[in-house]
């Protein structure tokens, strides 16, 4: 089997069950497959974040297809402000962070992905123990419109440096900040994630991410058919998993993969310090 081709069954492998992950607990499964594509893939972590960044394109579009048979359009209308403001803010946010991501260093960036890696496991460790429940903050709708676009703005830096669609941090907020049901949130965290999504890969793109079409044809584009299948896996399996397990397992898990993954990098950067 050519090297590409070997790529191509490697990512479809490996995206099949982050896509599984993803899809129990309600997750594009980014934040797990970004120290998959540093770690065994051995890619960059600025190659790492605009390849992820892809994938969960094609992950969103078809989560969404999954998804809009099951929720009736009309429980949306009443959050669209929210919603468009988060957008708003995400699309600012997504554009800043692409720009600012290519002044940082590799070691900076790995830094950064760490740190967010790291904190995005500690949220699933603490909601693993106490599930998010919120009637939400009172406000008024400019007030709330205000609001939405700052918390849009700062998840859309996170998502365009880490390489993720953003959902881990916009279901909690929605949940939390703004009262919305959380299969409500789920929905509506798709439709702000894809805007933002889409300008992190123009911008990432605009700094050559995606120049060589092959990466494209040979990893993002199987790995994003396997986190599809992987997904509809997960949905299916979720009346079978505890949720506050899972959410416990793999904060732990993306904890421990996240350090490892730039422990490593850190042997290799004394490594090639010491020969120098």
């Amino acid at each position: 089997m050519a090297d590409s081709g070997r790529k191509s069954f490697l990512a479809l492998i490996t995206g099949a069950p982050i896509g599984c992950l993803g899809g129990l607990i309600g997750l594009g499964g980014a934040e797990f497959r970004l120290p998959v594509l540093v770690g065994i893939f051995r890619y960059t972590a600025r190659q790492a974040v605009a390849f992820n960044l892809a994938v969960s394109l094609i992950t969103l579009l078809s989560s969404l297809i999954f998804r809009l048979p099951k929720i009736a359009v009309s429980d949306l209308v009443q959050d669209i402000p929210i919603i468009l403001a988060f957008i708003a803010g995400g699309m600012i946010g997504a554009y800043t962070g692409a720009n600012y991501s290519k002044h940082l260093s590799e070691r900076a960036l790995e830094k950064v992905i760490l740190v967010l890696l790291v904190g995005i496991g500690v949220l699933l460790l603490v909601e693993s123990f106490h599930p998010i429940v919120s009637g939400g903050i009172p406000m008024k709708l400019p007030a709330a419109i205000i609001v939405g676009v700052l918390f849009g703005l700062c998840i859309g830096i996170v998502s365009s440096l880490l390489g993720v669609a953003g959902g881990e941090l916009i279901i909690p907020t929605l949940i939390l900040v703004f009262g919305l049901d959380i299969k409500i949130a789920g929905t509506a965290s798709i439709l702000i994630s894809l805007p933002t999504v889409l300008i992190g890969i123009i911008r990432h793109g605009s700094n050559g991410a995606y120049k060589q079409k092959s990466e494209l044809r040979d990893l993002v584009l199987p790995m994003g058919i396997g986190s599809i299948i992987g997904s509809f896996i997960g949905g299916m399996l979720i009346g079978y998993v505890s949720s506050s397990w899972l959410k416990l397992v793999l904060g732990a898990i993306l904890i421990a993969s996240a350090v490892k993954m730039f422990k490593k990098a850190l042997k290799k950067e004394a490594a090639a310090v010491t020969e120098a």
